[in-house]
């Protein structure tokens, strides 16, 4: 089993979210990625060794450390925001 992790930045993210439909979405999106770990896309540059998921119009990102065995989810941001 995956251990997972929240990184502040996240969970303050969620918790600013008004739209219950936009939250369930996100949430579906966290047990996909802890079932398969590598399905969000790789990222490049300064960006490296994260991955992230497009939960329209936002992104989730994340970083497995596959040596650990854990998924620490970094930030839920706004795509025009990058």
């Amino acid at each position: 089993m995956v251990n997972v992790a929240f990184d502040p930045n996240f969970e303050r993210a969620v918790r600013k979210i008004r739209d219950s439909a936009l939250k369930e979405r996100v949430k579906k999106q966290i047990q996909k990625i802890v079932m398969s770990p590598e399905i969000g896309k790789p990222m490049r540059y300064t960006r490296k060794d994260t991955r992230e998921v497009r939960i329209r119009p936002f992104r989730l990102s994340y970083t497995y450390l596959k040596s650990d065995n854990k998924i620490v989810f970094l930030d839920l941001y706004h795509k025009d925001e990058q």
